[in-house]
Order: structure tokens, then C-alpha cells, then sequence
């Protein structure tokens, strides 16, 4: 369930965004100011000048730089600071800054010689005049390689053709939840929920490819008019809410009929969606935010106290599509693979260790048997069974994976090549 609504540790911030950019110039023709650390700003009035890429100073010292770029040209202009003479690595960045447009950049930039990079929607592109970085800093902000879209079109193609090889084992798994409630078994039936319903929270990359499926199947009641009593609420969470709710057998079987139908309609419909380049780098960090929000808040239980199981079955979906990503974020950054790699291996036995063995736990925990579930027998411990040392080493394994995967939407945000 993704909600429909990047520092990493151990390194400097890459500074980069949609709306940043990390020079002063005018694009194409206009005026700029320019501060570093230790100046007033500069007003420069620039004079459009074909092949170039505004006037920036041709001088800085090392370390923190502050930077306004103006965009006077009629296009929209894409905006990198790059090392001269490897148009390739970037430094920072500034995406489809609009016409008439004026925005700051706070950056970092280590010793050495820079140009500005600009690539204008008309397709006209230009390069500065060097800049020369004098002076030692520790917080340089590492190069990066500009990523085309294009290079996310194999990644796109390996992480759908892997959910569209999952749907059949959720349809199957959904079928099994129905026929237990049609049979009256609501052991079986809580069970069965339990395994669809992490059968479905493994593929949270692709929610938004799901369309109106993604609130049916797996909506909650928030926002809904009349909260869990609301008629027009279906999916696990509706169902998870009847079965630990004691509702009436035949109000618990339209739920899961309603969910075996629309789960068979996403099978049907996702070869013909496309999942956006863009969604799988932030994929990345969303699916853990969303867990750490809704999860272990325990805001999404509605009776059954298996959020933690949730989580992990999230923690795999993002061991998943980071193994897809993983040779472009190893071109990219290898230190932050091996540190996500390892943050998500952590996760997983912290959770691991939050279920127990049926003889063990009492009945009044709420929690669902984990036959089926990828961690063998026992019973998933509610989030508010854990005691201290556990929450506090969930909430602190989490956050430090969550800090590492924040870096992989930068580098791998799509891009018009620099």
C-alpha cells in the first residue's frame, strides 16, 4: 500500500532537484547573481551567445556556494554544473527550469574546474566558460552520471515482467481466502488473508501502473466517509477488518468475492500499463517511508496485528526491485548498494525476530499464523506487543536503511543527458 499523497550516511549530500540548480547564470540571455562563501552577490547581465551557457564567475574557493540561475529564454532549460571537459559528470543539477524563471542553489564544490551545461527544450545546448575551484573542503558533493530515461527502460521491462509473474500466485492466494470464508473456516480464512494480502505488499514499485485496482484491492478506510462502516470500502483491509471483527460470514464473502474479481481484473490489465521510469528510483525509498508511516505506527492494522509482517513483506519487494536497479546504482554509486544491501539484511532480522512460536504466544496478541508467509510457523507479534529494546531497534534499523535508500531517487532520477 503505497499512500497516495535524500541524505545519505557516512557522505555529503548530492544536492539535486527539480526545481534547483547549482550556477549563477542567465540561460540563454538575462541577468544572474552569484554568492560563494565568503562574497556579496554578484549582478551579472548577460548577453545571449550561441554555444555558450551564461557567464558564471571564473573564479570560486572551495566549499559551500550559493548560486541564482534565470532562465530568459523562451524554453525550458535543463541546467548541470559538470567537470570541464567530462560533460558526463555532474555535479548539480537543475531540471526544466521554466521561462522568466529565477532559482537559488546551495551547493558544495571541491578544487578543481567546472563549466555549466545547458540543454534547452528547443534542443539548443551550450557549454560556459571554466570556473576554477581553488581551496580544500570536506563537504564536496561527488560526481554523478546524468541517467537518460532510456537507461531505466530495461529495469522498467525486468521489474514489470517480474510483478506480472506474481499476479497469478496473489490470484490463486486471494481464490484460497474466498473459498475458507465460503466455507465458513475463519482460522483458514484469517491464515489465507494473511499470505494474499503479502502477496500483494510485495509489489508496491508498480502501484501507481495499478490504477483504480491499487485503492480496491488495497485501500484503507481513512478518508472514507463513514471511516470502517463506510459501504463502499473493499480489499484486504476492509476484509482484515470483518474477519477480526467478527462480521457476518456473508458480509465477510462479498468482501472476498469483490476482492478475487478485482484482483483478477489487475492480472488481465497490467500487461497493458506501464510502469514509469521515474516510480522505481523513488520506489526505492517510498515503499520502506510508507512502512515505517502506516506500518509500524500500526495506523494500518484493523485487527489482525500482522503490520510487522507487512513490513517485511515490503522489505522484500524493495530487496527485489533494488536487485533490479542494482547495475545502475553500482555505476552510479557501489559503497550505496552494498549499504542499502546490507540495511535491508538488518531490517529483516530484526523483524525475523519479531514472531514467535505458537506455544508462546498468548491468544490475546491478535497476531496471524505465518504458515505460508516466507518465515515458516509461529505468530507475528502486534506492534504494540514489541517491548522497548525491540521498537527502538526496528525504529533505528529502519531509519538508517531508510537514510541510505533516500540517495537512490538522486541517482537515478531520469535525466536529459548533460
Amino acid at each position: 500500500m503505497i499512500e497516495r499523497t535524500t541524505r545519505r550516511s557516512g557522505g555529503p549530500r548530492l544536492r539535486i532537484g527539480v526545481l534547483a540548480a547549482a550556477i549563477a547564470f542567465a540561460a540563454a540571455a538575462g541577468s544572474a547573481v552569484a554568492a560563494d562563501a565568503s562574497d556579496a552577490p554578484h549582478a551579472l547581465d548577460l548577453a545571449q551567445t550561441p554555444g555558450r551557457c551564461g557567464a558564471p564567475p571564473s573564479s570560486l574557493a572551495a566549499g559551500p556556494v550559493t548560486f541564482q540561475v534565470t532562465d530568459d529564454s523562451r524554453d525550458f532549460v535543463n541546467v548541470y554544473v559538470v567537470a570541464s571537459g567530462d560533460i558526463g559528470t555532474v555535479y548539480a543539477e537543475i531540471q526544466d527550469l521554466a521561462p522568466h524563471a529565477t532559482l537559488p542553489l546551495a551547493t558544495d564544490l571541491g578544487a578543481g574546474s567546472y563549466s555549466v551545461r545547458c540543454v534547452f527544450g528547443g534542443g539548443m545546448l551550450g557549454t560556459s566558460s571554466a570556473i576554477r575551484v581553488t581551496g580544500t573542503t570536506a563537504e564536496a558533493v561527488p560526481g554523478y552520471v546524468a541517467l537518460p530515461d532510456l537507461d531505466l527502460q530495461t529495469p522498467v521491462h525486468q521489474y514489470s515482467a517480474w510483478v506480472e509473474s506474481q499476479l497469478p500466485k496473489l490470484l490463486a492466494d486471494s481464490r484460497a481466502l474466498d473459498a475458507d470464508v465460503a466455507a465458513g473456516n475463519v482460522a483458514a480464512a484469517k491464515q489465507a488473508w494473511l499470505t494474499a494480502h503479502l502477496d500483494y505488499e510485495r509489489l508496491g514499485a508498480a502501484y501507481n501502473a495499478f490504477g483504480d485496482f491499487d485503492d480496491e484491492i488495497d485501500g484503507m478506510a481513512n478518508g472514507l466517509p463513514d471511516g470502517v462502516a463506510d459501504t463502499s470500502w473493499t480489499g484486504f483491509f476492509a476484509t482484515e477488518y470483518a474477519l477480526w471483527h467478527g462480521e457476518p460470514t456473508a458480509k465477510v464473502r462479498a468482501l472476498t468475492k469483490a476482492l478475487v474479481a478485482n484482483v483478477a481484473g489487475l492480472q488481465q490489465d497490467f500487461p497493458s500499463e506501464e510502469v514509469d521510469p521515474g516510480d522505481l528510483s523513488l520506489r526505492a525509498h517510498e515503499i520502506l517511508e510508507n512502512a515505517l508511516q502506516f506500518q509500524l505506527t500500526g495506523i494500518a492494522d484493523y485487527g489482525s496485528g500482522t503490520t510487522l509482517a507487512t513490513i517485511y513483506a515490503n522489505t522484500q519487494g524493495t530487496e527485489e526491485l533494488i536487485g533490479i536497479l542494482a547495475p545502475l546504482i553500482t555505476r552510479a554509486d557501489p559503497q550505496l548498494l552494498t549499504d542499502a544491501q546490507q540495511g535491508l539484511s538488518a531490517l529483516q532480522r530484526d523483524l525475523s525476530s519479531d514472531h514467535v512460536s505458537s506455544d508462546h504466544v498468548s491468544s490475546d496478541l491478535g497476531g496471524a499464523d505465518l504458515a505460508g508467509s516466507d518465515l515458516g510457523g509461529g505468530t507475528w507479534l502486534p506492534v504494540t506487543a514489541l517491548s522497548v529494546v525491540g521498537r527502538q531497534r526496528l525504529d533505528a534499523d529502519l531509519g538508517e536503511l531508510l537514510e541510505t535508500l533516500s540517495g537512490v531517487p538522486a541517482l537515478l532520477y531520469p535525466r536529459t543527458n548533460a
